[in-house]
């Protein structure tokens, strides 16, 4: 484990110990002011600060778990295991709304007199405070460290502010009216809170699922590639993400043909090396095109071919091209939209075109993707 490893892990676990401190104390002073106010509601929000509390045990633990070493059966570490801890946290936001709509709903059917004075409600604008000051703070770290668990429990004390804020708006309108709206408001705001939670797990899914490359670090780690000298061209970046912050990549470079194997090792080292101290991107794998460099035909012919492939809509791409004159070979790859309605038509569609425009020469082609594609 690394020097910064191990300075986030400590700064989750740092964040996290606050937020349980914070949580258990804020819930029993609310389940305090519940009991002998009468308050469904200030119960609920209890009830809700003891599933923070237990939101941030379990970001200790994925953090703790996440930190391992890989090892011979997850040998790119053990860093998806914080999405894990994301998406339980999301689950305790949801059954918390569920729970407090289901209460709520109860309460509207069946009321029950609150029993407010300005001692509790002073305590209640507290605690407001408190979760609000806390959720900034707690959700600003998630930010800064890259952890959605630590982001999912800021917003979840946001919330919960919003809720505590609601039980002082239904105590000020029963003192001043006599009428009891706290029921109301908190299925109304349970509503919220099941929202959150449903947005909670989308998005920590969709990271599970495997989503596209963060495309400004894609056009960097292209830019750092391209900066070579010999290279040409940087394409095909494939990454995968093994848990915040740990990226594995491969891409292709488009070199001379002139390039030596030993040239062509030296690159390959220099430019794995340089990636991962800029961007923190562990190259695995760099595949090579070579280029046309001694006949000028080749170029002729390249810059045809490349005329014919951008004139059809939704190719954003040709590289790889080469051509062989013993073989009277063509190839070349071309990148094809996802805006596309269907994309191998459009390739298709691309290829034939070269085809009757070169129809002595045999294509070898390959439809691509830009997997950083915005």
């Amino acid at each position: 484990m690394n020097t910064n490893e191990t300075s986030r892990e400590k700064i989750i676990v740092k964040t996290s110990a606050i937020g349980i401190v914070a949580n258990v104390f804020l819930a029993a002073f609310k389940a305090a002011i519940g009991f002998f106010s009468n308050s469904i509601a200030i119960t609920l929000d209890a009830v809700n600060n003891l599933s923070d509390a237990a939101s941030s045990l379990i970001t200790i633990v994925g953090a703790k778990l996440a930190a391992k070493e890989p090892d011979k059966e997850h040998p790119f570490g053990y860093g998806r295991i914080e999405y894990m801890s994301a998406i339980i946290i999301s689950v305790i936001v949801l059954y918390a709304g569920i729970t407090s709509l289901t209460e709520s709903v109860k309460q509207i059917f069946i009321p029950e007199t609150p029993d407010y004075n300005s001692i509790l409600l002073v305590i209640v604008a507290v605690a407001v405070v408190v979760k609000i000051v806390l959720g900034r703070y707690v959700k600003k770290t998630g930010e800064e460290v890259n952890s959605d668990a630590l982001i999912n429990s800021g917003e979840d004390a946001k919330l919960d502010s919003i809720i505590s804020a609601a039980t002082l708006v239904a105590a000020g309108v029963y003192l001043i009216s006599n009428i009891a709206v706290e029921a109301w408001l908190g299925a109304i705001i349970s509503l919220v809170i099941i929202k959150a939670g449903f947005d909670m797990l989308k998005e920590t899914v969709s990271k599970i699922l495997g989503e596209r490359g963060d495309a400004e670090l894609a056009k960097a780690i292209k830019a750092t590639v391209k900066s070579f000298s010999g290279v040409r061209g940087a394409y095909d970046l494939v990454l995968n993400n093994y848990g915040p912050d740990a990226w594995h990549g491969s891409i292709h470079i488009e070199v001379p043909d002139t390039f030596s194997a030993a040239a062509l090792d030296k690159l390959l080292r220099e430019i794995m090396v340089e990636v991962h101290k800029k961007h923190n991107v562990l190259l695995t794998a760099i595949g090579v095109y070579s280029f046309n460099t001694k006949d000028e035909e080749a170029r002729r012919i390249e810059e045809k071919v490349r005329e014919i492939v951008f004139s059809h809509e939704y190719v954003r791409q040709i590289h790889g091209f080469y051509l062989i004159k013993e073989t009277n070979t063509i190839r070349f790859d071309l990148v094809i939209s996802f805006d596309a309605e269907n994309r191998n038509t459009v390739f298709k569609e691309a290829v034939e075109a070269v085809k009757r425009e070169f129809p002595n020469y045999k294509l070898q082609t390959v439809m691509d993707t830009d997997f950083a594609e915005e």
